[in-house]
């Protein structure tokens, strides 16, 4: 039997398409919505890098009648699913007594950015709440409260649209289901269907 991730007789494996263009614009034009809804007055947008980098851009374009700062901070992690995190860059926004959103590309085990909630609290804001592309709540170990998703996703592993390995996939258009283990060995293994030198199965999934 053929491997369904591959398409020819060179072995490229093919990705199965989460969240195609249209889908990703429906998700980033309806989260905006909800918090313009939320916060007429103004927000600050805080993009942790550099995942979100992609999806913050868009979300801030499409929050057109609302007052918008956008920051950024940057995080180290010093072990896989420990929690503890080593800042690198810091907001250097003020946040004092205003209304703050982190923005995510993926939320799962919520341990990282359970301690970046409390990070900027620390900083004096009004409130803070969070916002994610996808939320991956089957791999919840912090009890964590993601107010604005873009699409709640199973246990899968994710690339694009910010999403990377290896920094590779970060830029593609979509979001797409990968192999991890494949990706594992092979950061590269989909470059060729994802940028234009393969072909790739159509997907329909809506928000």
């Amino acid at each position: 039997m053929s491997d369904p991730r591959s398409d020819g007789p060179d072995d490229r494996p093919v990705p199965e398409t989460l969240l195609d263009e249209a889908a990703v614009r429906e998700c980033v034009d309806r989260v905006a919505a909800e918090i313009a809804a939320d916060h007429p007055d103004g927000v600050v947008l805080v993009g942790v890098l550099k995942g979100a980098l992609i999806f913050l851009a868009d979300l801030a374009r499409a929050l057109r009648d609302v007052d918008v700062e956008v920051g950024f901070i940057a995080i180290s992690r010093y072990a896989p699913d420990s929690g503890r995190v080593r800042i690198l860059h810091d907001v250097d926004v003020e946040l004092t007594g205003r209304d703050v959103i982190l923005v995510e590309d993926l939320v799962d085990t919520g341990l990282t950015l359970g301690y970046l909630v409390e990070h900027v609290r620390g900083q004096g804001p009004r409130r803070v709440e969070v916002c994610a592309l996808l939320d991956r709540p089957a791999r919840r170990i912090l009890p964590l409260t993601v107010r604005y998703v873009g699409r709640e996703i199973p246990d899968v592993f994710v690339l694009g649209y910010g999403l990377h390995r290896a920094d590779l996939y970060r830029n593609v258009p979509r979001v797409v289901v990968a192999d991890r283990e494949l990706v594992r060995t092979r950061p590269d293994a989909y470059v060729p269907a994802l940028y234009g030198l393969g072909g790739g199965k159509a997907g329909e999934a809506r928000c």
